[in-house]
C-alpha cells in the first residue's frame, strides 16, 4: 500500500474527509515530519563521538552538559514525549565537543523509543566510544501516551538514570553529578 494511502485511510479511520481542502496535503506532510522524526535510524553514534586528546591535559574532573532538549515518540503510541538530558563524564585522557552530548541525545531521540532504553543507549555510547573514568546520564520527560489518554495525568514526569564506571562505583562521584543534575 501506498504511505500516502495509509495517511488516507488514518484520516478517514478518526472520521475526517481526506479529501478536505485543509487535509488534501496532509499526508505528505505526516510523512515528511515522520521521516524528521525518525532520522536516528540511519545514524551511528561512533560518527558523533570523535574524541581529542589535545585539551585533554589535566582534565579529571567531571564535564556536564545539563538541559539538552529531549524529543522522542514512545514506540508503544507513537505519541510524543519530550523534556532533557544531562550528560556528565569523567575524562581518561580524551575530551569530546561539548556539543557532541546534544547529538547523541537527538540521535537515539529521533527513533521509537521508550525512555528506559534511550537513558542506557547514551550511557553505553558514551562509555563504550569515549572511554572515560564514569559516565552519568539524567533523562526528566514528560509523556503524551500519559498526559493526553489513559490517566490524563498533566503534571507527572519520569526521570531516569544510566550510571557507568565510578558514577556507578563510587558514591562520591554519583553524589556530584546527581546534585548537578538538579
Amino acid at each position: 500500500m501506498d504511505n500516502e494511502k495509509l495517511i488516507t485511510g488514518l484520516l478517514s479511520y478518526i472520521g475526517e474527509d481526506p479529501n478536505r481542502e485543509g487535509l488534501q496535503e496532509t499526508p505528505k506532510r505526516v510523512l515528511k515530519a515522520w521521516k524528521h522524526w525518525c532520522r536516528g535510524y540511519g545514524q551511528d553514534p561512533k560518527e558523533i563521538l570523535k574524541t581529542f586528546e589535545d585539551g585533554a591535559e589535566g582534565c579529571n574532573e567531571m564535564v556536564v552538559v545539563k538541559d539538552i532538549d529531549l524529543y522522542s515518540h514512545c514506540e508503544h503510541h507513537m505519541a510524543p514525549f519530550f523534556g532533557t538530558a544531562s550528560i556528565a563524564y569523567i575524562p581518561n585522557g580524551r575530551i569530546l565537543g561539548l556539543s557532541k552530548m546534544n547529538r547523541l541525545v537527538e540521535l537515539y531521540a529521533s527513533r521509537l523509543q521508550v525512555q528506559e532504553r534511550i537513558t542506557t543507549q547514551i550511557a553505553d555510547a558514551m562509555f563504550e566510544h569515549l572511554q572515560p573514568l564514569g559516565v552519568g546520564v539524567v533523562l526528566k520527560a514528560k509523556h503524551m501516551c500519559v498526559c493526553s489518554r489513559g490517566v490524563h495525568h498533566t503534571n507527572s514526569i519520569t526521570v531516569t538514570s544510566a550510571l557507568r564506571g565510578c558514577f556507578k562505583e563510587e558514591g562520591a562521584a554519583r553524589s556530584e553529578f546527581l546534585a548537578l543534575c538538579r
